[in-house]
């Protein structure tokens, strides 16, 4: 079953981490976003493949917009 990681607040993307392809555990980072100038880490909730990254370092997100998916 996919987990689709998406954002909580409106905030930029400062750094990508994971890239897809790669294996992560259950509390990984795959991205750190910025807000208010606060690093925020993106973490996985499950183990598995980062099977897509709908973001890169600059982008903009906001609340809910899709960031990663990990199967």
């Amino acid at each position: 079953m996919a987990e689709e990681i998406r954002a909580e607040l409106v905030a930029n993307v400062w750094r990508v981490v994971a890239r897809p392809g790669t294996a992560v555990h259950t509390g990984d980072t795959v991205v750190i976003l910025e807000s208010m100038k606060m690093e925020i880490p993106v973490l996985t909730e499950t183990d598995g493949r980062l099977v897509r990254l709908a973001v890169n370092e600059g982008d903009v997100v906001r609340e809910g917009d899709l960031i990663a998916v990990v199967e």
